[in-house]
């Protein structure tokens, strides 16, 4: 009785591990609580120009929830905003409620305001 006790605890902690370490989250299938805190987990380990491209942070968060892009005579700049909380509960995202991430020729570039800052240099230094 003692062995089937522990065989029955052992393939349970097999299991689970399996599932821990083995199973991606997708971010399609996630409500819209669970998807923020885990944008929020997944963006805090990020740092720009450490390599990280577009493919990269579109593979791991999905598609974002607000783009917009400019293009200089020789880069492509990309501002990508992914929910990481919200404001007010009226069903839509806006940019206050997200962490934007900033990419120069599909590389990560910079993070949250930083992000939002310089793309907003980029952009307006083009109207001039």
């Amino acid at each position: 009785m003692l062995l089937f006790c522990l065989v029955g605890v052992g393939s349970y902690l097999l299991l689970t591990l399996a599932v821990v370490f083995f199973y991606q989250d997708n971010t399609e299938q996630m409500n819209w609580a669970d998807r923020e805190a885990f944008n929020a987990k997944i963006i805090a380990t990020y740092k720009p120009h450490t390599g990280l491209s577009q493919t990269d942070i579109l593979q791991r968060l999905g598609s974002p929830d607000i783009t917009e892009a400019i293009k200089t005579n020789a880069d492509i700049y990309q501002v990508l905003y992914f929910r990481t909380h919200r404001n007010n509960p009226d069903g839509i995202t806006t940019a206050d409620e997200c962490t934007a991430l900033l990419l120069k020729n599909r590389q990560l570039i910079a993070i949250g305001t930083d992000a939002v800052s310089q793309f907003n240099a980029i952009k307006s230094s083009l109207t001039q």
